[in-house]
Order: structure tokens, then C-alpha cells, then sequence
């Protein structure tokens, strides 16, 4: 077994301790924040659908590029996420620009803007509008936050990182982009009315 081998069963049973941490962990009480959706005005007890607990994803908005990379990849996941809680993604972007994002990129999120405002300041680790996810649960009128964690290059949220690992691949020599297509220098329909 080699060292990165080692290192790697270290960081998964690692893994499985901060799993154990958070569980342990004594919730926080929070407010009922205000966010704007494309149906009008909705509070966060809202977004919980009915259910006891909501995963909220932490979005930077439509400017950045690592952001549509994590909501991308919890996406896939969604089917298997909705099963065990209520999930929506919010971004300081107002809802028709959501939208339309959500649709180019084939996101299925329930969504909601916080418009910069306080949620963002006392919801993110670091108190900005940064990459993240937050898991709330209901108690009767009460909402608790049960954990929390920013979003960065080589986290345990995005398993992208992880994979490029694998080829030498580190942080630093790769940057997500929105689109991979390269217009080609000739087109064989005669390029007319192209949009890049």
C-alpha cells in the first residue's frame, strides 16, 4: 500500500469522524429569513416543503463559475438528497436570472434570492457571500441550523477534485468553465446566426 493510499483510508475514516461530530453537534437557533422567488416573497420555514429538514446550497450567483460547478454536481444528486430532506439553492441573483441559469444549466432546485442581504452575513461560515451549504431542521415553530460548511477547491463536497487528483491534476492547473464548446474555425453549416 502506498503513502497517498494510507493517507487516503486516513481521510475517509477522517470522513466518517467529522460525520459523527456534526451529528453531535448542538443546533443553533435561527431566524425566519426573508427571500424573493419567482411567485413573490417566501420565508425559509417555507422552503422546508412540509418537511423537518432543508439543505440550502450556498450560491454566489450566475458570476461564478466554481459555484455552477458544485450546483452542478449536487444536481445529480438531487433525487437521492430530496429522499432524506427538503433542498433549495440560493443565490443573491434576483429570481429571473436564477431561472434562467437554472435552465441553461439543467438545474431542478427549488429557488430563491437572498438579494445580499443579512441571511448570507449570519448563514456563510465566513459571514460573505461565498460557496456553501447549510442543513436546517424544524422544530415545531423553531428553526435550528444543524450544520454548515463553505465550498472551496479540494473540499469533501465536490468529489471533481478528488478526481483530478488522480491524474496530477491539482486545483491550480484546472479552472471549471460554463461551457467546454469550442467553436470550431470552420462551420459546416455556414456559421450563420451562431451565438457563442
Amino acid at each position: 500500500m502506498s503513502e497517498a493510499d494510507r493517507l487516503e483510508m486516513e481521510i475517509m475514516e477522517k470522513a466518517l469522524t467529522l460525520a459523527a461530530l456534526r451529528r453531535a453537534e448542538t443546533p443553533a437557533e435561527i431566524r425566519d429569513y426573508a427571500f424573493a422567488t419567482l411567485e413573490g416573497e417566501t420565508t425559509l420555514s417555507a422552503l422546508f416543503g412540509g418537511r423537518d429538514r432543508l439543505l440550502v446550497i450556498h450560491n454566489m450567483g450566475q458570476g461564478c463559475r466554481y459555484c455552477t460547478l458544485w450546483a452542478d454536481g449536487i444536481n445529480g444528486l438531487l433525487p437521492h438528497l430530496e429522499d432524506a430532506m427538503a433542498v433549495a439553492l440560493v443565490s443573491k441573483d434576483p429570481p429571473e436570472l436564477q431561472r434562467r441559469l437554472a435552465h441553461d444549466r439543467g438545474w431542478r432546485f427549488r429557488m430563491a434570492s437572498h438579494g445580499g442581504g443579512d441571511y448570507m452575513k449570519e448563514q456563510s461560515i465566513n459571514g460573505a457571500n461565498y460557496p456553501g451549504a447549510v442543513v436546517y431542521e424544524r422544530q415545531g415553530a423553531r428553526i435550528l441550523r444543524r450544520g454548515r460548511a463553505d465550498f472551496g477547491p479540494g473540499d469533501l463536497y465536490n468529489p471533481l477534485w478528488h478526481l483530478l487528483a488522480l491524474g496530477g491534476v491539482g486545483a491550480d492547473d484546472w479552472t471549471p468553465q460554463f461551457h467546454y464548446w469550442k467553436r470550431p474555425q470552420q462551420m459546416d453549416d455556414g456559421g450563420q446566426n451562431l451565438m457563442d
